[in-house]
């Protein structure tokens, strides 16, 4: 136990500074209580509950959880989440280690399964003590915390999707990851960031801590500083990878933002439009969240931002009869009066429906009253409906219908599509590779018709091929090559978008064996700097014991930070190679590493040039 105290002891530090930042709490009658005999309790963790005046009827359940060497008080009076329940009535829980060290059991088989025991069980016992006697709402149990709640945020989630339904982990790492089997507590790997798995492998470990589970997953919120160093930052592209492929979305962000300078906030959402996982990366910033302010927005994430909580069973007003203007041969706007939704969980949005016979397309899923259709068919009828559905998934009546009918062809459309996203490379061969990348969108009228992918060779730049979707499998590659390749979007009316970011990949060496591949992704950028990760080297058709990696760094540019690497750095020229338990790959295998770069102001350029060698 003293490795626990010693690595978290200046991260307690840190917390406790951010602490005396947060905004006070409110004048309140109520107060935290403690709680004892709440139930099942394997290691006597005690329970504290805070229940505000305003308490809802059938209140939401949060709980929070404390850091290394914190207490459930700690946490009451650091935090913003007690002064947000007073605001919207919601109950909070909070937890209090008392093992050696005050941190949660992340590590065992125990905690780690599905009423096997430990902290997670207790956790689990003092949310059915709130449900059964401070009547709370069993359908709305949330969990965040920060680092070692952070940790224990996913455990939760992992464990037990069928009391918690939803997740906000600040500089957690994923469910699993801090997994030993000799009673100790603190993994080193897992904590430096040196886990690195694929993204079915972290899925795996959730759903076999659950056997035959098949009801609906959490969704989860993550948060980590790029600087931090007691839970170092690949852990937070590793919580993506996790808690995506549980949910079986992509890894390619749905939406990627900047709410405030120096925060980049990527979004993954599933087929219907549903958000799944967000996460933010927050530069410059190391073991210290959350900040003022950021628990407010956790609260937004679970939906309990509401006045009037309750469990809403009161479907929104049916939406006015949609109206259509601007129609093409492959378009059209549609609007509509809004709905409202008088049952506590509030308006979440609209789901757009073709008329079609039995079974009725759904055409989209906008918040707010109006869509833009694309991708319709020249010179056809169209009769369209619209439902309004609030946040626990009501749904309205049916508007009444629209029929219009798109023109013949033509148009008047001189708006390109969006930039698409920054291609990225995968099943890199000697003669080929496939990219993908995040779609365009087109507001002109005449669709997205489909994109252009050409290879970077000075002033003339070959076309590589035409795809209509966003993706594409290259052919005819020329082995042990350099390519850098982007992507352009194109509409109906032929207008072309921005050229998106490149993509730098290498082909194999053709057959030779030991030959190695490296594509690069850029995660985050900001103002003055940015994370590439992963960057991913593959072996070629024989395995590899070692690999290095050269890239360029652009003038002015600095590496202020690498993991799972060890980085030399001549002039402009940046030697990268792998550290002992990712440089030796089988056939096919990959491994990966990561850095952090700073630039000038106003600087938007990334490192380039990428290629890896094999001894």
């Amino acid at each position: 136990m003293t490795k626990v105290k010693g690595v978290v002891s200046t991260a307690v530090a840190m917390l406790m500074v951010v602490a005396g930042l947060v905004l006070a709490r409110p004048a309140s009658a109520a107060s935290l209580v403690e709680v004892t005999g709440f139930g099942t309790n394997p290691t006597n963790l005690r329970m504290h509950i805070y229940v505000p005046d305003n308490v809802a009827p059938n209140p939401a359940i949060l709980v929070a959880v404390h850091y290394c060497t914190g207490s459930g008080q700690a946490f009451f009076s650091g935090t913003q989440f007690a002064s947000l329940a007073d605001q919207y009535g919601f109950i909070v829980i909070y937890p209090t280690a008392t093992r050696s060290g005050s941190c949660f059991d992340v590590s065992s088989p125990q905690t780690l399964t599905h009423n096997g025991g430990s902290d997670s069980l207790g956790i689990v016992s003092m949310v059915r003590w709130a449900v059964q006697n401070r009547n709370g709402d069993a359908n709305r149990v949330y969990v965040t915390g920060a680092s070692s709640g952070g940790m224990m945020t996913n455990v939760l989630i992992g464990a037990y999707p069928d009391v918690f339904k939803g997740g906000a982990a600040f500089m957690g790492v994923p469910f699993g990851c801090f997994a030993t089997t000799d009673g100790s507590m603190w993994n080193s790997q897992c904590s430096s960031g040196q886990r690195i798995m694929t993204p079915q492998q972290w899925g795996d470990l959730v759903r076999n801590a659950f056997p035959g589970y098949t009801g609906a997953r959490p969704p989860m919120q993550i948060w980590h500083g790029t600087t931090d160093t007691t839970l170092a930052y690949p852990n937070f592209n590793e919580q993506i990878k996790q808690w995506t492929n549980v949910h079986g979305i992509s890894q390619t962000p749905s939406s990627t933002t900047t709410p405030q300078p120096n925060w980049t906030r990527t979004q993954y959402r599933d087929g219907g439009g549903n958000l799944k996982v967000e996460a933010y990366s927050i530069a410059n910033t190391g073991h210290s969240l959350p900040l003022s302010g950021q628990a407010a927005l956790a609260i937004q994430f679970f939906g309990l931002n509401n006045s009037t909580p309750g469990n809403d069973t009161t479907p929104p007003s049916t939406p006015g009869a949609p109206t259509a203007s601007n129609v093409t041969s492959s378009g059209a706007t549609l609007t509509w009066a809004a709905s409202t939704d008088t049952g506590g969980s509030g308006l979440a949005g609209y789901n757009v429906y073709r008329e079609q016979g039995a079974t009725d397309p759904l055409l989209g899923s906008p918040t707010a009253n109006s869509i833009t259709l694309t991708g319709l068919t020249a010179n056809t009828q169209y009769q369209v409906y619209v439902r309004a559905r609030d946040g626990a998934g009501n749904l309205s009546g049916n508007s009444q219908l629209v029929t219009f009918t798109t023109t013949t062809g033509g148009g008047t459309d001189t708006t390109p599509p969006s930039t698409p996203g920054t291609p990225t490379a995968s099943n890199v061969t000697s003669s080929g590779a496939t990219l993908t990348w995040t779609a365009s969108t087109d507001t002109g009228g005449s669709g997205l018709a489909g994109y252009n992918v050409y290879r970077e060779q000075g002033a003339t730049d070959p076309l590589l091929g035409s795809p209509t979707t966003n993706s594409i499998t290259l052919t005819g590659l020329t082995a042990n090559t350099q390519y850098q390749v982007y992507v352009q979007a194109r509409d109906g009316a032929g207008n072309l978008s921005g050229n998106s970011a490149l993509v730098t990949f290498t082909t194999t060496g053709g057959g030779t064996g030991g030959a190695c591949t490296v594509v690069a992704t850029t995660q985050n950028t900001w103002n003055n700097g940015y994370v590439i990760q992963p960057v991913t080297v593959t072996a070629g058709g024989a395995p590899i014991t070692s690999w290095t990696v050269t890239f360029t760094l652009p003038a002015g540019h600095t590496i202020s930070g690498s993991w799972n690497t060890t980085l030399t750095v001549s002039g402009q020229t940046v030697t990268a190679k792998n550290v002992g338990h990712n440089g030796n790959l089988p056939a096919g295998g990959s491994g990966n590493f990561g850095f952090q770069g700073s630039r000038p102001n106003g600087n938007t350029a990334v490192p380039t040039g990428y290629t890896c060698t094999t001894p």
